[in-house]
């Protein structure tokens, strides 16, 4: 190969700009996906203030027990909860308040009517720092019936199992 065809490498303010603009997940609704079948995602920002941006780079958040709601022309999220900031003062957050969400009115306006819709749902899946600014991942979500999930958890196992099976007959290079 040509050493013009090398990649330079980079530099130290490159390298701090990559992991400064990379996604730094904070918290997982991993219940979402279990719980819900996911049909469409969009990105939005939250409005914050200042203790709760302090929490979350301290990595303490959860998302559990949250969904989202349209009011207004305006998108909310309710039920996340940030913790209080430890070092924070008299204007520390209230951990469980609804927080507004930063979306453009023709999504809101779209997710509104999707939810307006029987069995449809709007639920976070993933809170996370990306080029320094909080987002929230928020899923268009139906919810499963019991039976749902049940055979949702027998094809992962099966799919387990088919792999191990695969890994073992598997023909390694020999040395």
């Amino acid at each position: 190969m040509p050493k013009e065809w090398k990649k330079p490498k980079m530099t130290e303010a490159e390298r701090r700009k990559a992991e400064a603009d990379s996604k730094k997940v904070v918290a997982r609704n991993k219940k979402a996906r279990h719980d819900y079948l996911i049909e469409d995602t969009w990105e939005a920002g939250l409005v914050l203030s200042g203790t709760e941006v302090k929490a979350l780079r301290m990595g303490r958040a959860s998302l559990v027990d949250a969904w989202v709601e349209t009011k207004d022309g305006e998108a909310w999220l309710y039920g996340a909860n940030i913790p209080m900031y430890a070092q924070g003062s008299w204007n520390n957050h209230a951990p469980t308040r609804k927080r507004k969400l930063l979306l453009h009115k023709a999504e809101i306006v779209r997710l509104a009517q999707k939810v307006a819709a029987k069995g449809y749902t709007i639920v976070p899946l993933e809170l996370y720092f990306i080029g320094g600014k909080a987002k929230v991942e928020i899923a268009l979500a139906k919810g499963k019936q019991e039976f749902d999930k049940r055979h949702a958890l027998r094809e992962a196992q099966d799919k387990r199992e088919a792999e191990r099976a695969m890994s073992r007959y598997v023909k390694r290079p020999q040395r």
